[in-house]
């Protein structure tokens, strides 16, 4: 028989482990499973493998809210975030609810049984889980493949062609000369890393990033600690740092020129007198259009200082025999080359979703609140913040979840569904964010509203005015019983 659940949480990453916790903690009654397709938890944090790997975001509020952050280091390496999960995991006893190597393909509605059916692969074989309600946890983007543009001329060189999303095990780049293709996050990551064994290491980026050097220890998180004792200092610390994040965003975004003009002046600091910083480091968009990428100690401008790494600016023609060839017409020679060129957006991991039979399209739905979808019922997501610390908002996200599951058992409700007062309500796109990887799906994900609860926010005050201290009952949200 189907094993059923009151929530089948999708994925075993920070989200997922996150909304385990809180529904071990808030909802001890409730039987739950955390489904996750791979073999290991952790998401993205086990899944990538390529060199310096880490976050870019300070772990006192990349972390959890629940749990203090105990390391010296701000920004830390994947391997110290993929122990401090486990840590999670085994202090929450979530071992016995995760189901490894269970993927689930599909999920279709019933109304008449008031529960979803979850079609589920494991090891290549079918089960069928049903529950009551489903939190989708497995992040936005595909984990089988990253998104690689078309090369011309790829087959001509020889050499070991690597995304950074399938990092091989057991490549040996030491001495040889290496060009990543990228200029986001994770390009600036894996250059300084590769440059301190590499011959020399070459970023060619089609157009710049702004990158803000940032100290990997924070001192204030340091004394807060010694003053107050770990949890009070990491409260602390916590938020500090929020009010230190959104007062960076609101301030790029009120004042772009001047905003502009001081990452600029601190970019300058860091290069070599005479350095190229306009052709190299200044972008064509205004900051926060994209998210900033962080260099941990500026360990990516001591590397082009110290000759180990160099920037350019060009676009590919084609690869050839020793290289690639760019527009300008110069070539760069290479032994390696690495494609950090960015992620395929895949919404609930891909999963087909029906309502009573209907498929849901999800450019035809509208977010409510940022963590259900018009039309489909007792289905909830988790989506993070793409201008400050992701793991803020899924906090307030799984304790709004807890809350409107305690207020549908204590009304006796078995349904909640979404749906806007006024159908004919104007939209746009779920995330305003100019990152390549959203432009590329946008038309494939759910629309916004234009006023509250319809909209996204990336706002954490809002969001805890909105999910933590305001009732769960709404005029826009239809309980059934």
């Amino acid at each position: 028989m189907a094993e059923h659940l009151d929530v089948a949480v999708i994925g075993a990453g920070i989200s997922g482990i996150g909304a385990g916790r809180y529904l071990r903690t808030e909802l001890p009654a409730k039987t739950f499973a955390i489904l996750e397709a791979r073999s290991a938890s952790g998401g993205t944090w086990d899944l990538f493998r390529y060199p310096g790997v880490r976050s870019d975001s300070d772990l006192h509020t990349f972390g959890y809210a629940f749990k203090p952050w105990r390391h010296r280091e701000s920004i830390a390496t994947a391997p110290r975030i993929l122990e401090y999960l486990h840590e999670t995991i085994a202090e929450n006893g979530l071992d016995e609810h995760i189901r490894y190597r269970h993927r689930v393909v599909g999920a279709a509605w019933s109304s008449t049984d008031a529960r979803w059916t979850l079609d589920v692969d494991h090891d290549g074989q079918r089960r069928t889980v049903t529950a009551n309600w489903i939190f989708a946890a497995g992040g936005y983007y595909r984990y089988d493949q990253g998104h690689t543009p078309e090369f011309p001329g790829r087959d001509r060189f020889p050499g070991p062609i690597v995304h950074t999303q399938q990092w091989p095990g057991g490549l040996d780049h030491t001495g040889r000369r290496v060009v990543v293709i990228g200029s986001g996050a994770t390009a600036v990551t894996v250059v300084p890393a590769m440059a301190a064994t590499a011959s020399h290491v070459t970023m060619l980026q089609r157009t710049p990033s702004y990158v803000l050097p940032m100290g990997t220890h924070d001192p204030i998180a340091a004394a807060l600690t010694r003053i107050f004792g770990p949890d009070r200092g990491h409260t602390l610390t916590r938020h500090k740092n929020i009010t230190q994040q959104r007062a960076v965003w609101k301030f790029c975004r009120r004042h772009p020129g001047l905003a502009r003009r001081i990452l600029r002046r601190i970019t300058a600091r860091q290069l070599p007198p005479g350095y190229p910083v306009d052709e190299h480091f200044n972008p064509p968009y205004p900051p926060w259009d994209q998210r900033l990428c962080i260099s941990p100690d500026g360990d990516l401008f001591a590397a082009i200082r110290s000759g180990t790494a160099s920037v350019v600016t060009d676009r590919i023609t084609t690869f050839t025999e020793t290289g690639l060839l760019l527009e300008s017409g110069r070539t760069l020679d290479a032994d390696i080359i690495v494609t950090a060129t960015g992620l395929r957006v895949q919404a609930f991991g891909g999963a087909a979703l029906t309502v009573d039979g209907t498929p849901v399209t999800l450019a035809d739905t509208i977010a409510y609140k940022g963590m259900m979808l018009s039309g489909v019922p007792n289905f909830a997501y988790a989506i993070g913040y793409t201008n400050s610390s992701w793991t803020l908002k899924i906090g307030l996200l799984c304790e709004h979840f807890c809350r409107l599951l305690a207020h549908m058992d204590a009304h006796g409700h078995r349904v909640c569904r979404p749906e806007p007062a006024a159908p004919g309500m104007t939209t746009r796109p779920f995330l305003d964010f100019g990152a390549g990887y959203i432009r590329r799906a946008v038309d494939e994900l759910p629309r916004q509203g234009d006023r509250m609860p319809w909209l996204t926010s990336m706002n954490y005050r809002d969001d805890v005015r909105l999910l933590r201290a305001a009732t769960v009952a709404d005029p826009e949200l239809r309980f059934t019983a």
